[in-house]
């Protein structure tokens, strides 16, 4: 670990440099526009949910690239099917399982940020990166000239001032090794001397002299920072923070990285300093109509925010694209409708544990059960009578109204009266666990009940 980094910044301690924000919605854009590259960081399997940020944000003058986790192998289908059909949209030759924590995101975004800067066709200003999660709140013109007005500024986050606190709660004072999608710590370290620590939001928005600098630097300050923070724990909420108050470019740092963000750390941060995990940091909430009050504040400039889930709810999402795009045209299909995929065919059953397969099944059969059903115990009628063929084509959980409505699964079956195969989809829909049946009397014996679900997993940071 290096023991001593040159700081090349000509200030004494953090720049501090504001920008005026002026919430003009018509505001025109300038005779030379910035262009974009925007980075998606994409995993899971809310395709849907991806394909409305892209259509968002999406603009033929801005340029996308998108990197899908290494483990998500049906979003990673969804995505090339959907940069094909655009010039200024790639995806990533590589792919990285990359965690929270974990040195692999870090990596991930120097690797994108080379990728970039080699595209020779591909002239952009701005480097932002975005996750599913996230959403625009204001219109592309209005981040475009607000840009174009500090193209030489880099936004970025900071957490404040007491870097000694920041360096404890961070962990930067401790060895992190990544291995097999884990985060191993084996012991204590020393922070370098001769730069300020700093660090915050792993989501920036970073100008191409920056990134140039970043990546085709071999002074002391930019390898060293490499090296330390390839064995640092939450590295990508760091180390561009570090590097850019250390830097000859410290002057362009403003500390806003354009985005408001739902914390509320009494929902979010419950497994932090806790026995039951080595270390656990804070996750944001997903916002919700009574929020949206708070995207029109002008105190500050914010164009995108986050976090946002489908699953959760989608009627924000709605109230925003009416707000940026105007309203939806009447009788618009499926508006208050959410799908979202468990399982496809090319996956492989492999990819399913066997309790899950034996509920596909179960409810494939229900669905021919229901569909011989129909025809009211004919013997002679076969139309609707199936013979159940191979394992489940795919899987979605449907929402309604922000309801979750069940599963919708696909499925092969041959018709016994014409003897095809056919594809088929089942609805199954969820019932309450247990209702009250009309008890003849009060309860003389059961006094109290209570109920308890158990979590599966330790939470974590999405």
């Amino acid at each position: 670990m290096p023991e001593k980094v040159s700081r090349y910044c000509p200030l004494e301690g953090k720049a501090n440099v504001n920008v005026q924000w002026e919430d003009d919605s018509s505001e025109a854009v300038p005779p030379s526009p910035i262009r974009i590259a925007f980075v998606l960081v994409v995993h899971g399997r809310a395709s849907r949910q991806l394909q409305r940020l892209f259509k968002a944000i999406y603009h033929t003058s801005h340029f996308y690239y998108i990197h899908v986790d290494q483990r998500s192998n049906y979003l990673h289908r969804q995505v090339v099917a959907l940069a094909s059909q655009y010039p200024n949209v790639r995806v990533t030759p590589w792919r990285m399982s990359t965690i929270w924590g974990g040195a692999s995101l870090l990596t991930m975004y120097l690797q994108s940020m080379q990728d970039l800067l080699a595209m020779s066709d591909w002239s952009w200003d701005f480097f932002i990166n975005l996750s599913a999660a996230d959403y625009p709140i204001r219109a592309n013109n209005q981040l475009v000239a607000f840009l174009s007005k500090y193209r030489d500024m880099n936004f970025i986050k900071s957490h404040g001032r007491d870097n000694a606190r920041f360096i404890r709660k961070q962990g930067l004072d401790r060895l992190f090794f990544e291995c097999d999608t884990h985060m191993w710590r084996l012991g204590d370290r020393r922070i370098p001397e001769g730069v300020s620590v700093d660090g915050g939001s792993d989501w920036f928005l970073l100008n191409r002299k920056f990134v140039e600098y970043v990546i085709n630097s071999q002074d002391n300050l930019v390898t060293s920072m490499k090296r330390f923070y390839s064995y640092t724990l939450l590295p990508a909420e760091s180390f561009f923070h570090t590097v850019l108050e250390n830097s000859p470019h410290c002057e362009s740092m403003v500390d806003n990285n354009l985005r408001i963000t739902n914390w509320n750390r009494k929902l979010g941060c419950k497994c932090q300093y806790k026995h039951i995990v080595d270390w656990c940091g804070c996750s944001p909430n997903d916002f919700k109509p009574p929020d949206f009050h708070r995207f029109q504040q002008t105190a500050r400039p914010t164009f995108f925010a986050r976090k946002f889930e489908a699953s959760v709810n989608q009627e924000i999402i709605n109230q925003l694209d009416s707000f940026l795009f105007g309203s939806f045209p009447s009788g618009t299909p499926a508006l208050k409708a959410y799908w979202e995929n468990l399982y496809d065919e090319p996956d492989g059953v492999h990819s399913l544990t066997d309790a899950q397969l034996t509920h596909f099944h179960a409810f494939a059969r229900m669905g021919l059960a229901r569909a011989a059903s129909s025809l009211q115990g004919d013997p002679n009628d076969s139309s609707c009578r199936y013979f159940p063929m191979g394992h489940p084509v795919s899987v979605h959980l449907y929402f309604l109204s922000d309801r979750f409505q069940g599963y919708l699964v696909r499925h092969h079956a041959t018709n016994l009266a014409t003897s095809k195969l056919e594809t088929l989809e089942t609805w199954v829909m969820p019932k309450k666990a247990f209702k009250f049946a009309n008890p003849p009397s009060t309860f003389s014996r059961l006094q109290f009940a209570e109920t308890h679900c158990l979590p599966s997993r330790i939470p974590n940071k999405q």
